[in-house]
């Protein structure tokens, strides 16, 4: 169903940089516009008010984490602190876009972007004036996906909204896919933010949920390339699976390596960096990289793309690590056994960044 609402690592970023001092054919100098693509799973960004009977009744002041004004404000307050420090030499000014999940409703990321900009005053830095996209989907648990953008960096034109459906299960409901389009660079491109079905029951016994959640994935993907071939396509989101898993691998399609995406396919650049030990979240000692963000091969150079993905990183910020106890140098959480940490989330940021020369 569609609904319609209207409304790196440091030696990459360096080379990113000196690009601007090479000189070209022309003996003119050749500089580049960088812009970063980020994906952040919120972990229970709830507000404090009741609004969905037993399944809101956790994240309330007579919940069982007693979840009230001060718990709330101190989870904001961390939040922004973790966006205001998505920047790099290359992108001074923060992502472009931001997908989010596992958010409540519009008021809390009303709250949050107003603490960006204030975190940013009090640093002495120009304000973002990060921009909400959002839309109500059927979960359960009334959560949501979400996504910010910068004004300054992306143009929003316009956003769907597509719930997953699976045959012969009609009580079924998750987060809808959001698939925000706007320019880029002087590019038009699309964003499909996604939080797929958990792996409940097990990963074997719930890999089909998150299968038909590749599907419409790509599925929508092909639909935007039916009126745009050229276009952008990028699906991020906390796919609750790992990159070499059935359905990012097979379903979704996306390749390992950069040589093998063809431009209506995918390009998986957290393959090799689960490879390499690193990941978003843990569980009992081993590590998965489950927020993902994909891109099109309608946005690499090899392509012919003028705005083209360069390369990826996963935002583990020290400050966001527990440093002691059984979960040390795994990500800080707000809660843990349930006693209140004044943590971050259970996942780590993630980040892509893509390039724009100009002559």
């Amino acid at each position: 169903m569609m609904k319609r609402l209207f409304l790196i690592p440091a030696v990459v970023l360096l080379c990113l940089l000196t690009l601007g001092a090479k000189e070209n054919k022309n003996n003119g100098k050749r500089q580049v516009q960088v812009y970063g693509v980020a994906f952040y799973n919120l972990e229970n960004l709830f507000d404090t008010i009741n609004s969905n009977g037993t399944y809101d009744l956790e994240f309330s002041p007579t919940g069982s984490r007693q979840w009230n004004g001060v718990k709330y404000w101190a989870k904001i307050s961390n939040m922004a602190d973790v966006i205001t420090q998505m920047t790099s030499p290359a992108t001074p000014n923060g992502p472009a876009i931001i997908g989010v999940s596992e958010i409540e409703n519009k008021t809390v990321l009303d709250d949050l972007v107003k603490a960006v900009d204030n975190k940013l005053r009090e640093q002495g830095r120009q304000t973002w004036n990060l921009q909400v996209i959002h839309h109500d989907s059927p979960d359960r648990r009334g959560v949501d996906v979400s996504c910010l953008y910068n004004p300054r960096q992306f143009r929003f034109l316009d956003v769907t909204n597509h719930t997953l459906k699976i045959p012969n299960y009609e009580s079924f409901r998750t987060r809808d896919q959001m698939c925000v389009t706007g320019i880029l660079g002087g590019d038009t491109i699309s964003v499909i933010v996604n939080h797929w079905p958990s792996r409940l029951g097990g990963q074997e016994q719930s890999s089909y949920l998150r299968e038909a959640a590749a599907a419409l994935s790509k599925q929508i993907a092909d639909s935007l390339w039916t009126i745009r071939p050229n276009q952008g396509v990028i699906v991020m989101g906390d796919l609750n699976d790992d990159p070499q898993d059935k359905s990012c691998a097979e379903v979704l399609g996306a390749k390992k390596n950069i040589e093998d995406v063809v431009p209506h396919g995918f390009y998986n650049p957290w393959w090799k960096i689960l490879d390499k030990g690193i990941g978003t979240l843990a569980y009992k000692g081993q590590w998965n990289l489950f927020d993902q963000i994909v891109v099109s091969g309608t946005m690499l150079k090899r392509n012919g793309a003028e705005v083209y993905y360069n390369n990826a990183k996963v935002n583990n910020f020290e400050f966001l690590r527990d440093t002691e106890g059984q979960r040390q140098g795994y990500p800080r959480r707000t809660f843990s056994a349930g006693v209140w940490l004044n943590g971050y989330s259970d996942h780590y940021p993630t980040e892509v960044f893509f390039v724009k020369e100009r002559k």
